[in-house]
């Protein structure tokens, strides 16, 4: 299983803002600084606490720090964690591989038409997969691809 997240101090503070801010309590919280963003994981079932009606938590949260929330639903399953972060209504399928080298592959299978929409801009939804599916659960590669492309 994955080894312990350590947090900084840093991520402690934007921990306890965010539970102040929402009332939702977060287990994690990832900066990314390429994409002026901070990612908080958040406990199963409290997304809606998390969000604020009409989003007003976040807008809260987001005019504090000034920088970008986002926020992921957090899963024991892996397949579950990768929907939750990838959209699940978009997201057709997820397939775990264990390769030969003993690392785990994910590959998400999407609607071509929507694969843009999935992946997102520049790419930070599939990175934001990345780097979360590695922190939690070892996965060292996540693939999105539509199933058109998968018989090739």
């Amino acid at each position: 299983m994955p080894q312990t997240i350590k947090l900084t101090t840093d991520q402690m503070r934007l921990i306890s803002l965010f539970q102040n801010v929402t009332g939702a309590s977060a287990r994690d919280c990832v900066e990314d600084e390429k994409q002026n963003r901070v990612i908080f994981v958040v406990n199963e079932g409290k997304m809606g606490l998390a969000i604020g009606k009409g989003g007003s938590h976040i807008r809260n949260l987001q005019n504090i720090i000034k920088k970008n929330v986002e926020l992921v639903e957090y899963s024991d399953d892996p397949v579950n964690f990768l929907k939750n972060m990838l959209n699940a209504k978009l997201v057709t399928d997820v397939k775990l591989n264990k390769r030969l080298d003993g690392s785990t592959q994910a590959i998400v299978l999407v609607d071509a038409k929507k694969k843009g929409i999935v992946v997102g801009r520049e790419g930070k939804n599939a990175e934001k997969a990345r780097l979360l599916a590695r922190r939690y659960f070892e996965i060292t590669s996540v693939l999105i691809n539509s199933p058109d492309r998968m018989s090739e």
